[in-house]
């Protein structure tokens, strides 16, 4: 497994970052794209990528607040809420580097061709942008935030998508929660799942007061079972071919 930073070229012009982790293998894998928190690619988002290409799979962390503050920033950093606001323009913004990343990882010999992006709490609407409209087969959003503004967008829905919040999550209201539970009774490549006695931010290691081992399992394990599937569908494709 080797994780560095890499440069991707922005159809806007510059260049940003992106922490990608590819794994030993040199068989053709699908990629995860990781759609960061307001704290942007931080140590926590590192250690995920690093965790899935410890797997087999291609994992990329893009900086997705380059044109404002890039980097990660420390939580509880003012700066750090300020540069996702406007959030609805900023989201917007970002789908452009959701397809640029996406662009980019076809460079990568070892990329099969088909990508899941998985957002955490700011990032969490790509879990539905990135599958309705960038170019992604699947997405995932884990304690994401704001969701109530992306309801409409799973009309049409293409690909699969699961969502994660945790019952305890102050960024979740139970009106949002029942909200996407009911479309997801009608929509079936929608899956939302609540966790009990689980908080805001169950994926990041270092929050002491939020991370859930058992939430964290369970949300690694509907990105990989999707994973899975990816990467069989590429061989079964490859074979008929």
């Amino acid at each position: 497994m080797l994780g560095h930073e890499r440069r991707i070229r922005s159809v806007e012009g510059p260049e940003f970052d992106c922490y990608v982790a590819t794994p030993a293998s040199r068989s053709k894998v699908p990629a995860v794209v990781l759609a960061s928190a307001i704290h942007g690619v931080d140590r926590d988002l590192r250690g995920i990528a690093d965790d899935f290409a410890s797997r087999g799979y291609i994992a990329a962390a893009p900086d997705l607040f380059w044109r404002t503050h890039p980097g990660a920033l420390a939580r509880g950093d003012p700066r750090a809420a300020a540069r996702a606001q406007p959030r609805l323009e900023t989201i917007r913004v970002g789908e452009q580097d959701l397809a640029d990343v996406l662009t980019d990882l076809r460079k990568l010999p070892s990329f099969n061709g088909r990508a899941v992006v998985i957002g955490f709490c700011y990032g969490g609407p790509y879990a539905i942008l990135g599958p309705k409209r960038l170019g992604y087969e699947a997405g995932l959003a884990f304690h994401g935030s704001r969701m109530q503004d992306y309801l409409l967008e799973l009309d049409g829905l293409h690909g699969r998508v699961c969502i994660v919040w945790g019952d305890q999550d102050h960024l979740a209201p139970v009106d949002v929660r029942v909200a996407y539970s009911a479309v997801a009774k009608r929509t079936p490549n929608l899956e939302v799942r609540v966790l009990a006695g689980v908080r805001h931010g169950y994926m990041m290691q270092s929050r002491a007061d939020a991370f859930d081992r058992s939430a964290f399992r369970v949300s690694m394990g509907c990105a990989l079972a999707i994973l899975r599937r990816l990467r069989r569908t590429c061989r079964s494709a490859d074979t008929r071919s």
